[in-house]
């Protein structure tokens, strides 16, 4: 919906709110109008309700909305006599329009000194509920969010099995577009396979300020998948997939290396950015695909030992004859220490060197080793728009961006000629910033290579610390990875946990609190 929709949609609603409400102002000694004037009806129905003032905020914030407004219902119609269950049932699943009904066809009795505890158990169990699904949800869309690593595309950086905080305020909370949805839940219900929310209406883009002023080169990023489609559930097989909303398409997490008006290459695997190669963080750890020659005659002793000790447990192969490793992952400092391995005869990083027909942007010139310079887009930037570089922006100007009106851009080839919206075109300005990300683990990683550009409103937020880290392969106490519980994600030098200090800190809020109380009930003896 674009923002003239939402307007009208939001006085239809005021409207309606107005037809069935006024008589319970009058009744509540309030004025006729006063039921008219949007935000402002909202606050006074607080004061006739009997309920804070700053309850109209969270009216206005999507998804927290959703809780409040069956909870805002069920308020109006118990401070006006209307407190049996059945009352309780029409007002939810009438979505408020039974309050319709009381002001045209009842006697209408103001209760303004009602009770607002609860009168049982439930009553007070329900209330507590909702209170905390609020600030959780909340929390959770505006400020922090959980999140598991469940790929090796970052490995060494971010292990299978880390659990995560992302901060959704470094670069600012993302309003939730999809506005009718499930709360703290993504794109489906849990344990089923069935969609946790409603396509429409939609909000349009909107970001609050953040603490940083942007994405940076090599900071490590979690988004929503552009071009994820679902294709093994909510639809019968056969069918072409689901085009999720923006805010519901599938998490991932990469690190950016290709900020808006950068110029990006990719040449034997290293990344070059402007002609010069990209400077990543001591943390981060690039890892390629090797090829390690063994002397069959003298071969190392104890390979073993050693690939444990250099964190090596996984994507190791050997040819027939026994004379080639082969690993799928590994780091540059582990390639030099197999060079220093009596027994090894080679060690060579594998570059590929065929064309691969799905590399972006799928012109049958490049491959996951070698690609570009490609342009990233930069909003306000604009860019000669020929048939050699529509493939590049055909996305970008047909899917992410709409046209003056919010409408869809009409993109067609005739001959030479580019047509947009029916206008014959050779240049065009991006209306939002774009990034590049890839995977650390490089030739393991499904990224950016494969389906190009990461548009700023996709993005979700900011992996800043490890709270726990779960190794599946661990046995025992020892599936906990230690050593990175508590510890952050970016930062200056290798990472170090904070959990020992965590766990002081701790000990010593729990006794100097047994200490308190106790001095407490002695003082009160």
């Amino acid at each position: 919906m674009t923002l003239y929709q939402w307007f009208v949609f939001f006085l239809i609603i005021q409207v309606v709110h107005f037809l069935g409400t006024w008589k319970l102002y009058e009744a509540a000694g309030r004025k006729k109008w006063e039921a008219a004037i949007p935000v402002y009806n909202a606050i006074v129905l607080m004061k006739i309700i009997s309920r804070p003032t700053w309850w109209t905020l969270l009216l206005f914030i999507p998804i927290i909305n959703l809780i409040m407004f069956p909870v805002i219902w069920v308020e109006t119609l118990r401070t006006f006599g209307k407190r049996s269950q059945i009352d309780t049932i029409l007002g939810i699943i009438t979505c408020g329009l039974y309050i319709l009904y009381i002001n045209y066809s009842q006697k209408l009795d103001y209760n303004k000194e009602r009770s607002l505890h609860p009168k049982n158990k439930t009553a007070d169990t329900v209330s507590s509920l909702l209170f905390a699904i609020i600030v959780a949800t909340f929390v959770h869309t505006y400020f922090v969010q959980p999140y598991t690593i469940p790929t090796s595309s970052l490995e060494k950086s971010l292990l299978i099995g880390d659990f995560l905080f992302v901060s959704k305020m470094n670069y600012g909370a993302r309003v939730p577009m999809t506005t009718i949805a499930l709360p703290m839940v993504h794109d489906s219900i849990p344990k089923t396979k069935r969609k946790s929310y409603l396509s429409f209406p939609q909000l349009p883009y909107l970001r609050l300020p953040g603490i940083e002023d942007k994405i940076k080169r090599s900071d490590i990023v979690v988004f929503n998948w552009p071009v994820d489609t679902v294709h093994y559930f909510f639809e019968p097989k056969g069918k072409p997939g689901v085009i999720k909303p923006i805010d519901k398409k599938s998490n991932y997490v990469k690190r950016c290396v290709g900020i808006p008006g950068d110029s990006l290459a990719i040449k034997g695997g290293i990344i070059y950015i402007n002609g010069k190669v990209l400077q990543l963080p001591e943390r981060a750890k690039p890892q390629y695909s090797y090829s390690v020659g063994i002397d069959t005659k003298n071969p190392p002793m104890d390979l073993e030992n050693l690939l444990r000790e250099m964190d090596v447990t996984d994507g190791v192969g050997i040819n027939e004859t026994k004379d080639t490793l082969y690993f799928r992952a590994l780091t540059a400092a582990g390639a030099e220490r197999l060079k220093k391995t009596a027994g090894i005869t080679t060690v060579k990083r594998q570059i590929a060197k065929n064309i691969e027909p799905t590399i972006f942007p799928y012109i049958n010139k490049w491959n996951q080793d070698n690609l570009g310079p490609i342009y990233i887009p930069e909003a306000g930037k604009t860019v000669a728009l020929t048939l050699e570089s529509l493939p590049f922006y055909k996305r970008i100007i047909t899917e992410y961006e709409k046209d003056e009106n919010g409408n869809k851009n009409d993109l067609k080839v005739t001959g030479n000629e580019i047509r947009l919206n029916g206008k014959v075109v050779n240049s065009y300005t991006f209306k939002q910033n774009y990034y590049w990300m890839m995977g650390d683990n490089r030739h393991n990683s499904e990224d950016s290579r494969y389906w190009g550009y990461v548009p700023e409103d996709h993005i979700v937020g900011k992996p800043v610390f490890i709270w726990m880290s779960w190794d599946v392969n661990g046995k025992g106490i020892n599936k906990v990875r230690w050593d990175r519980v508590f510890t952050t994600v970016s930062g200056e030098g290798q990472p170090q946990s904070y959990f020992k200090i965590f766990l002081i800190l701790l000990a010593a809020f729990l006794v100097g609190d047994y200490f308190w109380k106790k001095r407490k009930e002695k003082n009160n003896i």
